[in-house]
């Protein structure tokens, strides 16, 4: 494979995507702080909607947190009304946590303005091309063995 550093006036990939990522969490927090929201709580929010149920060991993993830092994302969302949890049946000294109604409807009012920073972040990629990305990235994060297990 060649290298990706063949030419030395080119950023390497880790820090492009790095970049990325530091903008990506400065521009969500700018855009969801209209609806009371920080990336973390609205990664939370995200990843709850497609799996209810997680303990904040699970939501945290999930969510690219230390477990100290979704004790709080979790205890302020629940306190908005946003997530409730409760005793898991397996275990009950473990909460598992799910969205509440609200937490639905927060999530629902955040989504437009999240899809439209992804619309200006892609704004110079082909629509051709957009899917493709996506797809290499998750290539890239499973890889790493950092998610996204193979369909």
């Amino acid at each position: 494979m060649e290298d990706l550093q063949h030419d030395l006036d080119a950023p390497r990939l880790s820090y492009v995507v790095g970049r990325l990522d530091r903008a990506l969490r400065r521009e969500l927090d700018r855009r969801l702080e209209p609806f009371g929201l920080s990336w973390p709580q609205y990664t939370a929010l995200s990843v709850l909607r497609r799996t209810a149920g997680l303990s904040n060991a699970q939501l945290a993993r999930r969510s690219y947190v230390a477990p100290q830092s979704m004790h709080e994302v979790i205890a302020s969302l629940e306190r908005a009304g946003l997530v409730a949890r409760a005793p898991s049946a397996a275990h009950g000294r473990v909460l598992e946590a799910s969205l509440t109604a609200r937490g639905e409807q927060q999530l629902d009012a955040c989504e437009a303005a999240v899809a439209e920073m992804e619309r200006e972040m892609l704004a110079e990629i082909p629509d051709s091309r957009q899917a493709q990305l996506v797809a290499d990235l998750i290539s890239c994060v499973r890889a790493l063995h950092a998610g996204f297990s193979a369909a």
